[in-house]
């Protein structure tokens, strides 16, 4: 992908590399949210890559895991946050069709 679009590149992994350093969050902090973040998008190569990144940059097992347990109450809850836009159909299609339950 490189050699296709190598300027692109270039750019990806300085964005990433500008957006990991330490600023208002330390190192770790950034990557344990890289971590979380990768659980909700369901990206492989991204743990694979974070992981390690946030146990190099002094992570405990126990902070990745609850890092991964946030991710999952996040993903669980926006499921039945969304579960209003079904409940917003269902008024709808109750008024449409003059129904009631």
């Amino acid at each position: 992908m490189g050699k296709l679009a190598p300027e692109n590149l270039d750019a990806w992994r300085g964005f990433s590399r500008q957006v990991f350093k330490a600023g208002a969050l330390d190192e770790k902090t950034k990557q344990l949210i890289a971590v979380a973040v990768a659980h909700v998008t369901q990206c492989p190569y991204c743990i694979r890559a974070h992981v390690p990144q946030a146990l190099r940059k002094g992570a405990t097992e126990q902070e990745i895991m609850e890092a991964i347990w946030v991710a999952a109450e996040m993903r669980a809850g926006a499921a039945y946050a969304h579960g209003t836009i079904a409940m917003d159909e269902i008024f709808k299609y109750r008024e449409k069709t003059n129904t009631s339950k």
